[in-house]
């Protein structure tokens, strides 16, 4: 397809300039070339909202003529508007998005909406009990009393029993009484990218501890500037999948990772198969590599997290949702569609 230069028309108004670059957008094979054209020019003139459209019987600034004909070129030339911008709205925030990470898609909304609603449902206060160290003392080495409610060793005598008397009652009580230990809830977002999800999560759940991880330094980077910019804290490691967070105790684990199966990479749309990183979508030989994986390294993790969420692909739901039943970890596995009714998202809870 011909990439030509475009060149505005003289004297125009602002919406006739939208209008023509629609319309050279459409005609040089853009997905939505009118929302592109809205985008770059909201950022060229540096309005949006209602200003915008007050502004679009005024003339159009003969200063920034150059500026938005080199960035509606870029665009006809196949590259994300978002990229050119410098960002996209994720959960009614603006992220800072670049060729180091993949595009916020409106469908993972869906996901953190659902780790926020299961996540507020298991922990409601946002914390987690940690037993004592006496306590997990006295179970002893092999569980002692949690696993058969007895301590191991001989059986003791009636009136050695009976001499415990109060002390025992009182040792008894003193446990109880003592306040309850308990430490933030911890989620794990692997393949952070843009920070979309953990940002996201530590914005809206401010009592929750959040960390991310993903294998490329870019994206890190991206990902530590969004939770700068949007005021949140977020524990960035580099690493794959589960391993930078190994011995970490994790109560969720929420992941949009790569899904497309590599052979379809070809024949995607120009925008995502030229522009956006391709370890970001290529899930191996059938998608699922990913999800394999980190069930695979759930060892690694002090016990498994009770809150498992994760996106996927087309026609892929069914299989992950295998994997998940299969680790034996999670007794309710729930699908998730989205809002074009497409299994999108499984999770997986246990009670």
């Amino acid at each position: 397809m011909k990439h030509d230069s475009y060149v505005m028309s003289e004297l125009q108004s602002i919406r006739e300039a939208f209008a023509e670059a629609s319309s050279f957008l459409a005609g040089h094979g853009c997905n939505e070339p009118q929302r592109s054209s809205q985008l770059l020019l909201e950022h060229v003139l540096g309005l949006s909202g209602a200003a915008y459209y007050m502004a679009l019987a005024d003339p159009f600034p003969p200063a920034l003529k150059a500026q938005w004909e080199t960035l509606v070129t870029r665009r006809a030339a196949g590259e994300p508007v978002q990229y050119i911008i410098g960002e996209q709205e994720f959960y009614g925030r603006a992220f800072e998005v670049t060729p180091d990470v993949l595009i916020p898609r409106p469908e993972t909304e869906l996901l953190v909406e659902a780790i926020l609603r299961y996540g507020a449902e298991l922990w409601p206060d946002g914390t987690v009990a940690v037993r004592s160290e006496a306590a997990q003392e006295a179970d002893g080495p092999a569980g002692g009393r949690a696993a058969g409610g007895q301590a191991p060793g001989p059986a003791r005598s009636e009136a050695a029993q009976e001499a415990d008397g109060p002390a025992g009652e009182r040792a008894a009580g003193s446990e109880a009484a003592r306040p309850r230990v308990v430490r933030p809830l911890t989620a794990v977002d692997i393949g952070a990218g843009s920070g979309a999800i953990s940002v996201t999560l530590a914005a809206e759940a401010p009592a929750w501890r959040v960390c991310a991880g993903d294998i490329s330094p870019g994206a890190l980077a991206v990902a530590g500037r969004n939770a700068q910019r949007l005021g949140t804290s977020v524990d960035l490691r580099l690493g794959d999948l589960l391993e930078p967070f190994a011995g970490m105790e994790t109560d969720i684990l929420v992941s949009n990772p790569p899904y497309i199966p590599g052979g379809d990479i070809a024949g995607l749309q120009r925008e995502v198969r030229d522009h956006e990183p391709r370890t970001a979508l290529d899930g191996g030989g059938d998608g699922l590599d990913p999800y394999r994986r980190m069930m695979e390294q759930l060892p690694l993790l002090p016990a498994p997290p009770r809150l498992v969420g994760f996106e996927l692909g087309q026609g892929q739901a069914g299989q992950v949702a295998e994997l998940l039943g299969a680790a034996g970890h999670w007794n309710e596995i729930i699908t998730i569609e989205d809002l074009a009714g497409i299994p999108r998202h499984v999770l997986g809870i246990a009670r």
